[in-house]
């Protein structure tokens, strides 16, 4: 008897990563969806390099990403994998979210979250290839706009990112942990 192997899943349809994408990577990384396998590649590890992340089982990750996938045109997570690596580890991660809005005549605004860099792979210009991605994706989808919150120590990167200071950012929160940590 052979043993089946199930392809997984992605989060978003792979076409919507564009190929200038991958010009822009160093040789041996790949950029992709995020997909129902990647628990076991590194996804909470990456993330945990940027902020707390907490204690999440196997099956509660899988029930998220099928949550997140499920609301179809709202989450793009995208992932950056070194190839080199044993079954391919996930080095870089970052988010899209997209909101429909009755502003602007019904447009689309997209909002950049989650980006994170594994810390032995940071200086090799990941995030700039994950925020080109993003911003890729979210003008393919139409988007007038895409918006991000981050740090004061972050801003020069996403000023050469090409994002300019806007406003500033509010918090009220209803979770003592996540205020902590300022989540």
């Amino acid at each position: 008897m052979t043993a089946t192997t199930t392809t997984p899943t992605p989060i978003f349809p792979p076409t919507l990563v564009s190929p200038k994408t991958h010009t822009s990577l160093p040789t041996g990384y790949t950029c992709r969806p995020l997909q129902s396998s990647d628990y076991n590649h590194g996804h909470l590890d990456v993330l945990r390099d940027l902020v707390q992340v907490g204690n999440i089982s196997e099956e509660q990750w899988k029930t998220q990403f099928e949550t997140l996938r499920k609301c179809n045109g709202t989450y793009f997570v995208l992932v950056i994998v070194d190839s080199a690596e044993e079954e391919g580890r996930i080095v870089a991660t970052g988010t899209l979210v997209v909101e429909r809005k009755f502003l602007f005549g019904l447009g689309t605004q997209g909002h950049l979250e989650d980006i994170a860099v594994a810390a032995d792979q940071q200086g090799k210009k990941l995030g700039a290839s994950m925020i080109q991605a993003l911003d890729l994706i979210a003008e393919q989808l139409g988007c007038y706009k895409t918006i991000l919150n981050c740090s004061p120590e972050t801003e020069g990167f996403y000023e050469k990112c090409g994002y300019k200071k806007s406003g500033s950012e509010m918090h009220h929160y209803y979770n003592a942990v996540a205020e902590e940590y300022e989540i």
